[in-house]
C-alpha cells in the first residue's frame, strides 16, 4: 500500500506518518488505489517515521483502519485505505527506520518489469486474435485480410510486439541488479515501450476488429483496457521518461 493522492509515483513522497508511541507507533494517513487491498489480511505500509520512510506491517482489520473499494478501468478492484491513529507494535516495523525508500524502489522496479512482461502476453494475444479475425471477416465478398493495407498494419503490430518482448527480457534480467542506475534505465526503457508500442498494438487491434472490439462481450476490449491499466501501474510514460533522462549515465552519454 504505497501510493498516495499526491505522490505521483514517487515512493519517497510519503505523507502518512508513523509517530512513536511507547513500545510502538501510531500510523495516520491514507493510501490510494491499493490493488486488491480490500482482500489483504496484512498491509505493508510506508510511513514517515522520525528516521525517514519506514515500512510497517498493519493488519487490515486493526482498529482505525477503514477501506473504501473502487473499480479500476480494467474491471479489477482497488482499495482506498485510511489509517486513523492506528497503533502497531515495534516488531511491526520492517527493518530499521529510514530503510523503506530503497526497498520500495527495488520493489517498484520489479513490479514494473512484471507489468511489461504481462503487456507482452497481451500484445501477443491481441496480435494473434487480430490476424485470425482478418482471415475470417469478409467484406466486398473477400476476406479483409487480403487487403494489402491491413496486412501492412498487422506486420507493424508484429514488429512492435517483438520490440516489446525483447526489451521486456532485458528488463527482467536487470530486475535483480544491484546497480540501481542500470536497473532503472532498462526498466524505464521497457515501460516506455509498453506505453508506446504496447498501447499502439492494442489500439490497432481494437480498430481492426471494428465495432465488436469495443464491446464487453469480446475479449479484445478487455485486453485493451488491461493494456492501458498496465501503462498506468508503477509509473506511466511521463514518469519513466523523466526518470531515464535524469540518470547521470544518460546525461554523460548525451553530451
Amino acid at each position: 500500500a504505497y501510493s498516495e493522492a499526491r505522490s505521483r509515483y514517487d515512493v519517497g513522497a510519503v505523507e502518512t506518518t508513523a509517530t512513536p508511541d511507547g513500545a510502538g507507533y501510531r500510523i495516520s494517513g491514507e493510501k490510494v488505489w491499493v490493488l486488491n487491498g480490500h482482500h489483504a489480511d496484512q498491509l505493508i505500509v510506508p510511513a514517515k517515521a522520525p528516521g525517514g520512510v519506514t515500512l510497517f506491517v498493519v493488519p487490515r482489520d486493526a482498529p482505525g483502519v477503514s477501506v473504501r473499494v473502487a473499480k479500476t478501468i480494467d474491471g479489477k478492484k482497488a482499495g482506498f485505505i485510511r489509517f486513523e491513529n492506528v497503533l502497531v507494535a515495534e516488531d511491526a516495523r520492517l527493518g530499521a527506520e529510514g530503510t523503506g525508500r530503497e526497498a520500495l524502489d527495488r520493489t517498484m522496479d520489479f513490479a514494473a518489469a512484471a507489468a511489461v512482461a504481462e503487456g507482452v502476453g497481451i500484445a501477443s494475444t491481441m496480435l494473434r486474435m487480430t490476424v485470425d479475425y482478418l482471415g475470417a471477416r469478409e467484406q466486398f465478398g473477400v476476406k479483409i485480410g487480403s487487403f494489402q493495407a491491413l496486412r501492412h498494419r498487422a506486420v507493424d503490430m508484429y514488429a512492435e510486439t517483438e520490440l516489446l518482448r525483447s526489451i521486456s527480457m532485458a528488463a527482467m534480467v536487470r530486475a535483480d541488479d544491484d546497480d540501481a542506475s542500470a536497473r532503472r534505465s532498462d526498466i524505464s526503457a521497457a515501460k516506455y515501450q509498453l506505453a508506446t508500442g504496447g498501447i499502439w498494438v492494442a489500439q490497432q487491434s481494437l480498430q481492426l476488429h471494428g465495432g465488436i472490439g469495443v464491446t464487453d462481450e469480446h475479449d479484445i476490449g478487455l485486453y485493451f483496457k488491461r493494456m492501458y491499466a498496465l501503462n498506468a501501474l508503477f509509473g506511466d510514460q511521463e514518469h519513466h521518461v523523466a526518470r531515464f533522462a535524469s540518470d547521470p549515465a544518460f546525461a554523460e552519454a548525451a553530451v
